[in-house]
């Protein structure tokens, strides 16, 4: 009867929306961010130069606003609109992402005429426990690999504890 390890249980950290746009686009995007979180998004400044798509340092590219408490019901939420199937390539370690391609496919969330059609990025990143360890500033250590979340954890712990899909080749 071995009991399992309080330091290697899978914690979801936080999810971030993510959505990018210039002008009136990212204001929108703003607007679709406290909807969906009801937090005040942060902006995110461009520090490269890319004629190609007319931006240039200092200029506003996109919106992100990250949830920390309770996390796991925004992301079932977040899941629904994607009908819960997520692609392999798409998980990395400690963490994956998805797309989607129009908010009106959230549950729950209804038109909105000053936002019109959008679509967003969300990121869900996994953590255990002494992950701080290597994040904050004083007395700062390593932590190992093994400590790390690999692609097939991530899998195993998405499947058991929301029923996800997964789909493609490693």
């Amino acid at each position: 009867m071995a009991k399992e390890n309080p330091m290697r249980q899978i914690k979801i950290e936080k999810v971030v929306l993510n959505v990018g746009g210039i002008g009136e686009n990212l204001e929108r995007g703003m607007r679709l961010l406290k909807l969906l979180s009801g937090k005040k998004p942060s902006k995110t400044v461009a520090r490269k130069r890319i004629p190609a798509l007319g931006v240039r340092p200092g200029l506003e590219v996109g919106g992100v606003v990250t949830i920390r408490k309770n996390p796991e019901e925004l992301l079932k939420r977040m899941l629904i609109a994607i009908d819960n199937v997520l692609k392999k390539r798409q998980i990395s370690t400690d963490n994956f992402s998805f797309g989607i391609k129009e908010y009106l496919e959230i549950p729950g969330v209804e038109y909105q005429r000053d936002i019109g059609i959008l679509g967003l990025d969300v990121i869900v990143v996994f953590k255990r426990s002494g992950r701080r360890v290597r994040l904050r500033k004083i007395k700062r250590g390593r932590i190992p690999q093994r400590h790390r979340i690999p692609k097939e954890e991530i899998i195993k712990f998405m499947e058991d504890t929301f029923q996800t899909k997964f789909v493609g080749k490693e």
